[in-house]
């Protein structure tokens, strides 16, 4: 069964070019929901306890110890149920537009899901970089094909830093195969290395996984990228891609380089508070909602990266609670965005108001999205960021208050956001209020949301043993500054 998770993203992505294109956008939406009904399957037949499930182990090319190797455990399975409940989020709010016909459009979509669910259940070093790399091609395209007319110069500048990163990776890959047995990930936790080699090697992953979260200062290529890209591209980007970097921070970074963490924990960590503070400034700055938006997403990823390097136990299971909200309100704040701007042609805060007289169902989901947003009690956000700045806290107090900045800073720029664009006086002609579609987009998002503020143990109970048996790979002492 676990093979359909590469089986049916293809089948959809192939055949859905032959598609009739009136049956496109319905047949979209059915491959995605296929696709989440199977990973909800093998979430239930999932025992937390068990540890890692290898369903494929075998050699492939032992001439150069490229081994088959896939598995899942609980984090695992967290980032594949995040991108098979997005995917067709995505789809559905598009439904109502031309887009959703694209036979291309939808390809690309589920390409981009079959790369995507290849890094999160590779257990192999090569082939983890693989699928890596073939997520790049689907949202380059993606936004290639159907984003603003200057996108060019943004996407040539995404594409370029995100495949320098990616060399360094397999540069570091290679280097630290040379000291073991195979590409195998247990084989390249078994090796020992001097602090110094590791600090290099780290240095490769950390570059590839720095640039695609994006932590400061890797991150001049994302705003101008997000704004530029189509609605569903920004939305693949924040809600999905970015993951499997923090993802590849946690099974890849941390367990392979135990004996570099020490030097490198302090500098990262500052990096992603810095990031914290920078992005949400920034954020307050800007008039177009979209690169708001796309800064705000720098702050909240820099403090969950942040989080992961501290290496607590309580705190990277927080780290995965937070990137499902992240996941879910990025996606839910993009489309708020381009809800207001297919309806009114501009993303401009200075043009918009009074907006919530003309359509209060909209109106409504925003304010939801904003709360949510900010992380206010009841919500997912509130919990993993509790535990984020709690283990930053207690890793060095002045992080943690600076950290904490978030919570200001955060309300700040997304009540801002709102504010002008949903009160005051009309600026603007007729507002439609929101289709089904996008309704139920935004209600499924809220309802996911809230559930995990109310009962967040149904993730972090899930991912617990899991993180366990991370930490005890990682086979050091708690670090201090």
């Amino acid at each position: 069964m676990e093979l359909l998770l590469f089986i049916l993203p293809v089948f959809f992505a192939l055949s859905v070019l032959v598609m009739p294109q009136s049956f496109v956008r319905t047949y979209g939406l059915l491959g995605g929901l296929a696709t989440l009904v199977l990973t909800v399957v093998l979430m239930a037949n999932y025992d937390p306890n068990a540890g890692m499930h290898s369903f494929v182990s075998q050699e492939w090319i032992p001439a150069y110890g490229i081994t088959l190797n896939f598995g899942y455990d609980g984090i695992s399975l967290m980032m594949l149920l995040l991108t098979t409940v997005l995917v067709p989020l995505i789809l559905l709010s598009n439904f109502g537009r031309e887009l959703s016909s694209n036979r291309l459009f939808t390809s690309m979509v589920f390409l981009m899901q079959f790369g995507l669910i290849g890094v999160f259940i590779s257990l192999d070093g090569i082939w983890f970089y693989i699928f890596w790399e073939i997520t790049l091609i689907p949202i380059f395209l993606i936004a290639y094909w159907f984003g603003e007319p200057e996108r060019k110069a943004a996407l040539m500048k995404f594409f370029m830093y995100t495949f320098f990163g990616s060399l360094f990776m397999l540069a570091s890959l290679i280097g630290l195969k040379s000291f073991a047995a195979s590409f195998a990930i247990e084989d390249l936790k078994a090796v020992q290395l001097a602090p110094e080699v590791a600090v290099w090697l780290l240095g490769g992953f950390f570059l590839a996984f720095a640039i695609k979260v994006p932590i400061f200062p890797f991150h001049t290529w994302q705003p101008s990228t997000y704004s530029k890209a189509p609605m569903a591209g920004t939305m693949l980007l924040s809600g999905i891609m970015l993951k499997m970097a923090l993802y590849g921070m946690l099974r890849w970074m941390l367990p392979l380089f135990p004996e570099a963490l020490d030097c490198v924990t302090y500098p990262i960590i500052v990096l992603g508070t810095i990031g914290v503070v920078y992005g949400a400034i920034l954020a307050i700055k800007q008039d177009d909602m979209k690169r708001l938006f796309a800064f705000a997403s720098i702050s909240h990823v820099g403090l969950i990266a942040a989080g992961i390097m501290t290496a607590d136990k309580d705190t990277l299971s927080g780290s995965v609670l937070q990137m499902i909200n992240h996941g879910l309100v990025a996606v839910g704040l993009f489309l708020a965005a381009d809800v207001i701007e297919r309806r009114l042609g501009t993303r401009s805060l200075r043009e918009l108001g009074g907006i919530a007289k003309q359509a209060p169902k909209f109106a409504f989901w925003f304010a939801a999205l904003a709360f949510a947003s900010v992380s206010v009690p009841f919500t997912s956000g509130f919990v993993g960021e509790f535990l984020l700045l709690k283990g930053l806290f207690s890793f060095d107090s002045v992080i943690g208050i600076v950290a904490g900045s978030t919570l200001i800073l955060g309300a700040v720029y997304t009540f801002r956001a709102y504010q002008l664009s949903m009160y005051g006086p009309v600026k603007t002609s007729a507002f439609a209020d929101l289709s089904m579609s996008e309704l139920i987009v935004f209600a499924v998002i809220i309802i996911a949301v809230v559930f995990l503020g109310v009962y967040p143990k149904a993730v972090i109970d899930f991912v617990e043993p899991s993180v366990t048996d991370l930490l005890a790979s990682i086979k050091q002492t708690p670090i201090v500054p």
